[in-house]
This record gives structure tokens, C-alpha cells and sequence, in this order.
């Protein structure tokens, strides 16, 4: 789990009940980075497109797409 604190201090991280408190501190906002959705044959993509990413997959299980989605939004965002 990383959190970004930028120079201006804002903060950044992937969205988890454990880290909800952080929301407290200031004005926040939850944004959504991407989508992870099931193809048509019952595989899994994670369309990082809401984050100017790419579409990863597919793969076999959800959270195989979810694993690949923090993955990437962790190296590339925070």
C-alpha cells in the first residue's frame, strides 16, 4: 500500500477503508482510475483508461485484474 504526499501536499493512494481517515485531514475527493470489468468469455480486464493508462489483460481470474490494476496505478501514479 503507497501514498503519494506531494510538494503542495496533497495526497494521493488507492482507495482503502483502512487508509479512510486520511480523507479526514482536508478537503478530499475519490476519483475512479479505472474499470475492471469481465469480457465475454468470463476473463477479466482492468481498463486503466480513466488514469491515461493502458487496457491490461485479459486474465483469468478478477483478482488477478485487480492485482495487475494497484500494480500499475502504484508504479505510475504514486
Amino acid at each position: 500500500m503507497k501514498i503519494k504526499i506531494s510538494p503542495n501536499g496533497t495526497v494521493q493512494f488507492i482507495y482503502s477503508d483502512k487508509l479512510r481517515g486520511l480523507m479526514n485531514v482536508g478537503k478530499s475527493e475519490i476519483k475512479r482510475a479505472s474499470h475492471v470489468e469481465p469480457t465475454s468469455d468470463g476473463r477479466w480486464t482492468a481498463d486503466l483508461g480513466p488514469s491515461s493508462g493502458p487496457v491490461m489483460g485479459p486474465f483469468e481470474t478478477r483478482s488477478e485484474a485487480l492485482m495487475a490494476e494497484a500494480k500499475w496505478i502504484e508504479e505510475n501514479i504514486l
